[in-house]
């Protein structure tokens, strides 16, 4: 915590932030909370010195302290990071509570960073049941000290309470320090909650009003620029005038779909077809502050009436980060809340996908097996995700995200239990676990237009999205250590997850979301009657429109290498790279971290050239590069060849993404964008969920290094086709 502490302090002064910020905080109940801390560190120090009366105590005592910290950081959730830290400190109390007034440790957690029971302070830490069952859970083993910190100076063992504090004491004190002087904090959740009804009541969703279905003639907007991938939004675009962060925008049915990657579990899985989408007519760039201005205008001395444009003074350097979206999103306490509370959950994600592949493949020994759970995962994005966005629409987001959280929670916990029972049972419950995520994605993605502001609608869904890239970035090599570090023990992986969902349920149940007013919807039948006219008139644009269906042919024919690059890069990595210098398990996250790498790079590199190109040439061009990349990778057990091409595949990913999207965004109305993408998702992800079926059958017969190879040159000759349609290779 302390050198995260450093690290937000460097990075708030690097940044242009002011030391003297630290003297202005405005800080509710700050004598209660010293009073908390003294409470906490002088219980721990006066059992240590062998004062019997705080022995007897310690429970209520440490509840006392933790439970008080918990609440005055409550009370200054309008602060940045806050929130964070007191879900952390709340954790971390519940497990003291639990086990009687210790933290409790888990012992091979210790063993695995050198230490011994004999490093544990007596007076406040105690070992945990080894077993990672029932015990385990009855002691709050999830919320206990179970993270190995291998690291030099670092060593330790850490709870995810700690990661949690970490996070948001150090977003904290970067707020604080970039904050500009005199800079008034967020409003209150109770008031900002008071101004979104009544601002809701004239700016609402009213589900169900307005014209039928199809009823419209379709308007095409106008062809924008290629997007970067960085900034994403979903939200739609529209005339409007510049509202408060407080007020609550329309959300019809099209504004929580938009082209992205498919759900794996809790997370969009590296390389897949879909990323992210963003709204026509939206542009991808911020514009710049003094744009609005126009420049001054005057006139010369004797120069008459001619009026003159006077060049205005350019802002210092700390002023115009002030005014940077990123920066502005950091001192958004609601936001910020939300946005590390799913980076870490994006996190265990990671950990949990690594670890499933390696549990399944340590049960089983079959490729097969391992093909079939990553198609379990898969499958829900092809049998809810043309429905999920439409009846999250009609529900209240801020409960099914709390709700899909808790739920992951429970379903990750039985995913390890399931497995080593019998791994048929580990297929329902990892389907379970990726069909509530399809639910919960297009909810986050509808709260994020009511809780910032419109200017920084477009970076904070870029943030939200750069959280995905930075889960692929960190998150696989770290994944890929902990699977070592534990060895037998993978169920710890999950715990871990589990662990972080219920901490994100905490924190997302702790921000105000201004509420959308809908209508009711009269009757069931009439719902359905409404649904299917919608999902018909969908697919009859996108039949009508040759460029957008004839890609979504393409795309779909092409999914073969996606799905042998789900389903079977943990058997490669046991079976074609051993005696690389990167031993397995490593080896396999090193190839899902290679996808990320790749899908970053891709992207700034179409984002930074693409609108110079055409679409069509750019989405043949990708899925011939993703077809030869991965069928050379069935052909070389070079381990440095083997992470170069899945780099490359990663690239490619993104070269064929960003111009579907973009072509998408610009041919399809937006009040179809709903309809239009879920069901071009049902046809793409068809063909993927079935190549990932086939990759584990075949590869049982002709290994995986055959699977890439043939698989790959099928799709290398599926982008190829596009040149022989000219919808496609003229677009």
């Amino acid at each position: 915590m302390l050198a995260t502490v450093v690290v937000a302090l460097v990075l708030g002064l690097l940044a242009g932030g002011r030391l003297e910020n630290l003297t202005r905080i405005r800080f509710r109940w700050g004598a209660v909370l010293f009073v908390a801390v003294v409470v906490r560190y002088g219980t721990e120090a006066a059992i240590r010195y062998g004062f019997a009366p705080a022995g007897d105590l310690r429970l209520p005592l440490y509840a006392l302290a933790f439970g008080t910290i918990a609440v005055v950081l409550w009370a200054n959730r309008g602060q940045p990071g806050l929130v964070v830290a007191a879900a952390g400190v709340a954790t971390n109390g519940l497990a003291i509570v639990l086990n009687g007034g210790w933290m409790p440790v888990w012992p091979p957690a210790l063993q695995l960073v050198g230490m011994t029971q004999g490093d544990l302070t007596v007076a406040f830490h105690r070992l945990m049941p080894e077993d990672l069952g029932l015990s385990f859970l009855l002691h709050g083993g999830p919320f206990g000290d179970l993270i190995p910190v291998p690291l030099p100076v670092l060593t330790n063992v850490a709870s995810i309470g700690d990661a949690f504090v970490a996070a948001g004491l150090g977003w904290y004190v970067f707020a604080t320090l970039v904050r500009a002087p005199g800079a008034s904090v967020a409003r209150e959740p109770e008031e900002a909650e008071g101004a979104a009804t009544a601002a809701g009541l004239a700016d609402a969703a009213l589900i169900g009003a307005g014209e039928p279905a199809g009823a419209r003639a379709w308007q095409r907007p106008a062809p924008e620029q290629a997007p970067s991938p960085f900034l994403v939004p979903s939200a739609p675009a529209r005339s409007r005038p510049r509202r408060s962060p407080e007020i609550a925008p329309r959300a019809g049915i099209g504004e929580t779909a938009a082209l992205r990657r498919p759900v794996l579990l809790g997370g969009a899985g590296a390389g897949m077809d879909l990323v992210p989408g963003r709204s026509a007519g939206e542009s991808t760039l911020a514009p710049s502050p003094l744009a609005a201005v126009g420049g001054l205008q005057g006139a010369l001395p004797g120069a008459g009436s001619i009026p003159v444009a006077l060049p205005l003074p350019r802002p210092g350097v700390r002023a115009r980060l002030a005014r940077h979206p990123y920066v502005r999103l950091a001192l958004d306490a609601r936001f910020s809340t939300l946005w590390i509370g799913q980076t870490i959950s994006l996190l265990g994600d990671r950990l949990n996908q690594v670890a499933l592949g390696v549990l399944v493949l340590s049960i089983t020994g079959s490729a097969l097996d391992v093909g079939l759970t990553f198609l379990a995962a898969t499958l829900p994005n092809l049998v809810f995700g043309p429905f999920a966005g439409t009846f999250v629409d009609r529900w209240n987001q801020k409960h099914v995200m709390v709700v899909s959280d808790v739920l992951r929670a429970g379903l990750v916990l039985l995913v390890p239990v399931a497995a080593e029972t019998n791994v048929l049972l580990a297929y329902p419950v990892v389907f379970a676990v990726t069909t509530v995520s399809i639910f919960f994605r297009p909810a986050r993605t509808a709260v994020i237009p009511r809780i910032v502001a419109t200017e920084d609608l477009t970076p904070a869904n870029g943030a939200m999205w750069t959280a995905e890239t930075i889960a692929d970035v960190v998150g696989y090599p770290i994944a890929g250590l902990f699977v070592a570090f534990v060895g037998s023990a993978l169920a710890l992986a999950f715990w871990f997850d589990a662990a972080s969902y219920l901490v994100s349920a905490g924190l997302v149940l702790s921000i105000s979301i201004p509420p959308v007013v809908r209508s009711v919807v009269p009757v069931v039948a009439g719902t359905v009657r409404r649904y299917l006219a919608e999902l018909r008139a969908g697919w009859q644009f996108l039949r009508s429109e040759p460029a957008l269906f004839q890609n979504t042919v393409i795309s779909g024919l092409a999914q073969l290498a996606v799905g042998a690059l789900v389903a079977l890069p943990v058997v490669y990595a046991r079976d074609v790279l051993q005696g690389s210098p990167i031993p397995y398990p490593q080896s396999y996250a090193a190839l899902d971290l290679a996808l990320g790498i790749g899908n970053l790079a891709g992207g700034f590199a179409v984002g930074a050239v693409g609108a110079r190109l055409r679409k069509g040439p750019l989405v043949i061009g990708g899925y011939v590069l993703l077809g030869l990349s991965t069928a050379l990778l069935g052909v070389t057990g070079h381990e440095i060849a083997a992470l170069t091409l899945t780099l490359l595949a990663g690239i490619a990913n993104m070269v064929f993404i960003i111009p579907t999207q973009t072509l998408f965004a610009e041919r399809t109305p937006q009040d179809m964008m709903g309809r239009v993408v879920g069901i071009r998702s049902s046809m793409v992800l068809g063909p993927m969920t079935l190549a990932i079926a086939l990759s584990g059958i075949l590869a049982q017969y002709v290994g995986p290094s055959g699977v890439f190879l043939a698989f790959g040159l099928l799709t290398a000759v599926a982008g190829g086709l596009g040149i022989l349609l000219p919808a496609v290779r003229d677009a």
